[in-house]
C-alpha cells in the first residue's frame, strides 16, 4: 500500500479503539495528523488561556512544526499502531 493508504487506514482504525486512549496520546496523534494533512501550523496566535482544549491542540500541532508531511505521516501511522497494540480494536 502507499503512505497516503497506510495513513488513511491508521487514521480509520485507531477510531475504532475499544478503549479512550490518554490525553497526551491523543495529543500527539492529534498534532501528528494535522502536520500530515495541512502541514506546518496555521494558526497565528495559540488560543486564550481559558480555552483549554484549543490550546492542548494548538500546542499538540505546534510540537510537530517543521517535520514534513511524509515524516508526520510515517509517525501517525507509528503510533496508531501502537495505541491499537495497546488498547484494541
Amino acid at each position: 500500500m502507499s503512505l497516503q493508504a497506510d495513513f488513511d487506514q491508521a487514521a480509520q482504525d485507531v477510531r475504532k479503539l475499544k478503549s479512550r486512549p490518554e490525553d497526551e496520546e491523543l495529543k500527539e496523534l492529534y498534532g501528528l495528523y494535522k502536520q500530515s494533512v495541512i502541514g506546518d501550523i496555521n494558526i497565528g496566535a495559540c488560543p486564550a488561556m481559558l480555552d483549554l482544549k484549543g490550546k492542548a491542540k494548538w500546542e499538540a500541532w505546534n510540537l510537530q512544526k517543521g517535520l514534513s508531511k511524509e515524516d508526520a505521516m510515517c509517525a501517525y501511522i507509528s503510533k496508531a499502531r501502537e495505541l491499537i497494540e495497546k488498547y484494541g480494536i
